[in-house]
């Protein structure tokens, strides 16, 4: 045992040592740097493309009610006016747009490996209507939606990263 001690002591504080154990342990290190800089990127990745899907379908929403805004939002009935206001399908859109399939409460996307890619749940949208006798206000639609993407490290899912991502589309008339 004091022989290995020795011996490797002086490999390591000697002239005529090697640099393969530091070559070695610098490129290990490197690698796993740029294994989490790559799974970074692939959630950044993933949240920019779920999130411009979502916003088209909030867009594509608004534009559908865009007929509501030329009369403030609002119908004549029995009793005045009621609010005349259109959800759209937000989730039917996304699903066209991501190909997402439908997983109880959920909609999800599988790779081609048929590994989870990502989880999309609980989305609420919330459509403001213009004033009533308001003319020129601004029709809005906000939404939000949960995203849980596994995070990755070296082939093993750590955990799940769960995120709440919301956008906002607005319309507002011209003349």
């Amino acid at each position: 045992m004091r022989k290995c001690y020795q011996s490797l002591k002086r490999l390591l504080t000697g002239q005529e040592g090697s640099m393969a154990p530091a070559a070695v342990a610098a490129t290990i290190a490197m690698l796993f740097i740029i294994l989490g800089v790559s799974e970074y990127m692939r959630l950044v990745i993933t949240a920019a493309g779920i999130k411009d899907a979502m916003e088209s379908a909030v867009v594509s929403v608004v534009n559908d009610n865009y007929n509501e805004v030329y009369h403030a939002g609002y119908e004549p009935d029995d009793t005045g006016f009621a609010a005349s206001v259109d959800h759209g399908d937000i989730y039917g859109r996304m699903c066209f747009l991501l190909g997402l399939e439908e997983d109880g409460n959920s909609y999800v996307r599988y790779n081609n490996s048929g590994e989870l890619e990502y989880r999309l749940k609980n989305l609420s949208v919330d459509i403001h209507n213009t004033a009533l006798a308001s003319p020129g206000g601004t029709y809005y639609a906000d939404a939000e939606v949960t995203m849980e993407v596994p995070v990755r490290f070296a082939g093993k899912i750590l955990s799940n990263m769960s995120v709440r991502l919301k956008v906002r589309a607005a319309y507002r008339e011209k003349f």
